[in-house]
């Protein structure tokens, strides 16, 4: 345990640097983009140019970059992302809306690609060779190939145009109903959840072939014990300590993938939001939807870290 928790401290020191080299990126990205933050807030007010000087005075858009971005940095840490200029309300409040509808979706779509991958990448593995690991090799490599928006629009048409057993579009709170919500979310989630569960099952199926040729397993089946015990007790579990650190990349991809869903499915999510801020131009909502989602991605590698260590005894030996 002592070691799970040097390690955690050590991998959360690391991350400081990182997330502070995201933000001063998306900083310098959103200054010096083509959006004028002042023409933003008075859109379609004709306003003057001494009313758009005095309001890049008052939000310190006239200060020295550096400075800027210190400020910038120490309102994020007091939790304050800013305030979106075409709405007046406070980013904070737009990213606690939206924020639990893409976790949700993100969440859903990786069960799905953990279920779906370890059915296909053990049975592939099991099957070494023959048929159905044909089968289900040139499935996730078509997979592999097919970006999440595109899957959208096939699963959109079967399922929901031509069948009508999905709504196209549109969100239904689980406080509403459960049945509702799930019935909402199910497409943006397997959309979602595919190309993942392709690359995931390659991986599975990979490291399950590797760990089925090692002695212990001839061994094992040399003495006696089932095939379901051999494999359920030990490959199993040694098999997916591997395919750990491909998840966090996954959920990254998960959640950067959310943001083409949500606007395809009108989801009220963090990907819709961020996409209306960048066509309202409001730089503020942009920089933070963004910032929150790296900071998303940087936390689930972390917690992925911690899980990989715990399930490798030979990295806590040598920690």
């Amino acid at each position: 345990m002592a070691v799970v928790v040097r390690m955690l401290l050590s991998r959360i020191l690391a991350l400081i640097p990182l997330l502070l080299g995201v933000i001063l990126f998306v900083f310098i990205v959103m200054r010096f983009a083509p959006t004028d933050p002042a023409l933003a807030a008075f859109d379609g007010a004709n306003a003057t140019a001494e009313q758009l000087q005095q309001f890049r005075a008052e939000n310190g858009l006239l200060d020295p970059l550096p400075l800027q971005y210190v400020h910038f940095v120490w309102h994020l840490v007091q939790g304050d992302f800013g305030t979106s200029v075409i709405t007046k309300q406070p980013v904070g409040e737009t990213i606690a809306t939206a924020l639990p509808l893409t976790v949700q979706l993100t969440l859903l779509g990786l069960v799905i690609a953990l279920v779906v991958s370890l059915v296909l990448g053990v049975t592939s593995a099991l099957f070494r060779d023959r048929w159905p690991d044909k089968v289900i090799r040139v499935v996730t490599l078509a997979g592999v190939a097919a970006p999440a928006f595109w899957v959208a629009l096939l699963l959109v048409q079967w399922l929901a145009v031509d069948r009508g057993l999905f709504p196209t579009s549109g969100y239904v709170s689980s406080a509403d109903s459960f049945g509702g919500w799930l019935n909402s979310l199910t497409l943006p989630a397997v959309s979602l959840a595919l190309p993942v569960a392709a690359q995931l099952t390659r991986v599975i199926r990979t490291s399950m072939v590797e760990e089925l040729d090692r002695d212990y397993v001839r061994t094992a089946r040399g003495g006696g014990l089932p095939p379901v015990v051999v494999v359920g007790r030990n490959v199993l579990r040694n098999a997916l300590v591997t395919p750990l650190t491909v998840l966090g990349l996954r959920v990254g991809y998960l959640l950067g993938g959310a943001v083409v869903i949500e606007t395809m499915f009108a989801l009220p999510g963090m990907g819709q939001n961020m996409i209306q801020a960048v066509k309202d131009g409001d730089t503020a909502k942009v920089q933070g939807f963004v910032i929150t989602i790296a900071i998303g991605f940087v936390l689930v590698n972390l917690i992925v870290d911690v899980l990989y260590l715990i399930a490798n005894p030979r990295l806590r030996s040598h920690a």
